[in-house]
């Protein structure tokens, strides 16, 4: 079957295009995140995500049809595509529940534990081997994550840790991404992904009830949706093409984009604490990429990189 030509030259091998397009996939996240997180003031987080769901949807089948995927829609039901959905689909939910009440820059913070989930992933499940300096420097990151939520008497909040289980969801998701046939077109994964959003939404929906909205909201979510069929895109696309030791450094350009939006937009400051643990993050994190970069197998690196 001859490949759409757009297609082919997304396949092409270039990795700066890579990291481009990771950094394009967290912008666009965090500024779906921005839209939803201030849409969700006055309507319930299960309704925003599967109406925005649906959206995304919409817009990836648009998409899947100029790239003339059509007939590659069946993967969509391949057993690890739909897996991996499935698995999107909890993190996604997880963490918009928890980023609805949560300041924008805090929640991404967390999320960057993700790669440390990965790690941890790596070597229960690849059988990698991982140093001193490795889990030294999971143990880090996660000690920046409790700086980040900081505990009280009480334990941790909520909402932090809801945000937590999120990022281990989506460790899971980066590492079932690399088990994926690479003759499965990207867009095709997006659409599996975009439509166990909604389906997972609309289910917990029925339970929290709906309220009556705007047109402005709709708007707002349609521009929302846009950015998160872009970022779904973009991610597959940064994953499944590029040398993810190069690529993945580039995922925290999101707290980048979030700290300045969650400024812009709502005033948020983060404190001396939290900036110890965005620290704490963002180092354990880069040397964990780090030491992939080094190893001598890459297919090995590849599989266990998060994204």
């Amino acid at each position: 079957m001859t490949s759409h030509p757009l297609q082919g030259a997304m396949n092409a091998k270039n990795p700066w295009r890579s990291v481009l397009m990771m950094v394009g996939a967290m912008g666009c996240f965090v500024v779906n995140d921005a839209i939803s997180k201030y849409v969700s003031q006055g309507m319930p987080s299960a309704q925003l995500i599967f109406l925005r769901g649906c959206m995304a949807t919409s817009l990836v089948l648009l998409v899947v049809r100029a790239l003339g995927a059509t007939k590659r829609l069946g993967g969509v039901v391949q057993p690890r595509v739909a897996m991996r959905a499935a698995v999107d689909a909890c993190a996604t939910v997880l963490y918009l529940f928890s980023l609805f009440h949560l300041p924008l820059g805090t929640a991404t913070a967390i999320n960057l534990a993700a790669p440390l989930f990965m790690t941890v992933f790596a070597v229960v499940f690849l059988r990698e081997r991982a140093g001193i300096a490795r889990w030294a420097a999971v143990l880090l990151g996660f000690a920046g994550v409790l700086c980040v939520v900081r505990p009280d008497s009480q334990g941790i909040d909520g909402w932090a840790l809801m945000c937590l289980v999120g990022a281990l969801f989506q460790a899971a998701r980066d590492l079932l991404t690399r088990r994926i046939d690479p003759t499965i077109p990207s867009i095709v994964v997006t659409l599996a992904t975009s439509v166990a959003v909604a389906l997972l939404a609309g289910a917990l929906s029925l339970w929290q009830g709906w309220r009556p909205f705007t047109a402005g909201d709709l708007a707002s979510l349609g521009l929302a949706s846009a950015f998160l069929a872009s970022a779904y895109f973009l991610l597959v696309q940064s994953m499944r093409q590029g040398d993810m030791s190069l690529t993945a450094p580039f995922r925290y350009s999101a707290l980048l984009f979030a700290m300045l939006l969650g400024y812009v937009v709502w005033g948020d400051v983060p404190d001396t604490w939290a900036w110890i643990g965005i620290a704490l993050l963002v180092g354990a994190g880069l040397h964990v990429v780090r030491s992939e970069r080094g190893r001598n197998n890459p297919t090995r690196v590849l599989d266990a990189q998060p994204e």
